[in-house]
């Protein structure tokens, strides 16, 4: 859809990993954060604002971490759309003003924790429609999708993640989960990493590749 990044152009691999909140997960895969600070592996965190809610502290840690970008993924998870379209049994924002809602109280509350406003945002279950598109660009923020789906919402195996994972290109966005610990991201995605590494590829946040 015209306005969503679904690529870079950057000679590198961005992974992201969402943490939803919620019904769909309010843990912490510490596993997945320890193995990306182990490689040295820079990503981009995308928060909801239900997961920011139970995990205050985390919130905090992760900010120290130079190596992590954090975004915003929304205030309830909901799909962005303007006529209340469901996606993977979510219903939707119904309205532009619930659209607004969705994504500028989240800004507000990570700007508040930040210190400066989140640049990209991310929608729950990663979909859009063209007028809710229009509202995230006016809100001066970048939707962002993916092009590789490395974890399928934490519920590949992790020969599964690593898998997906290493059929990236440079360029490519991948999505994946750090709300759900004891999946098999962590271990599929170090494996990929190392992988990945050893084939030459780069990792870098989605800030620096759009920069």
């Amino acid at each position: 859809m015209d306005g969503v990044v679904l690529r870079t152009t950057a000679p590198a691999l961005c992974l992201t990993f969402d943490a939803c909140g919620g019904w769909s997960g309010s843990g912490y895969d510490e596993d997945l954060i320890t193995a990306l600070m182990d490689s040295d592996t820079p990503a981009t965190l995308f928060l909801n604002s239900r997961w920011i809610d139970a995990n205050p502290q985390t919130v905090r840690d992760l900010m120290a971490i130079p190596l992590f970008e954090l975004a915003n993924h929304g205030s309830t998870h909901r799909p962005l759309s303007v006529s209340g379209q469901s996606a993977y049994g979510i219903t939707g924002t119904a309205s532009v003003g619930e659209v607004y809602d969705e994504v500028a109280e989240n800004q507000a509350v990570m700007t508040s924790l930040l210190g400066k406003p989140p640049r990209f945002f991310r929608s729950g279950t990663a979909h859009y429609d063209d007028v809710a598109v229009q509202i995230v660009l006016a809100l001066g923020l970048v939707p962002v999708n993916f092009d590789i789906n490395t974890d399928a919402g934490a519920t590949f195996t992790s020969s599964q993640v690593r898998a997906a994972t290493t059929d990236a290109r440079e360029g490519s966005i991948g999505i994946g989960h750090f709300n759900r610990p004891g999946s098999g991201t962590a271990r599929g995605i170090a494996e990929a990493i190392g992988e990945l590494d050893a084939r030459g590829m780069s990792f870098t946040t989605l800030g620096d590749a759009l920069a």
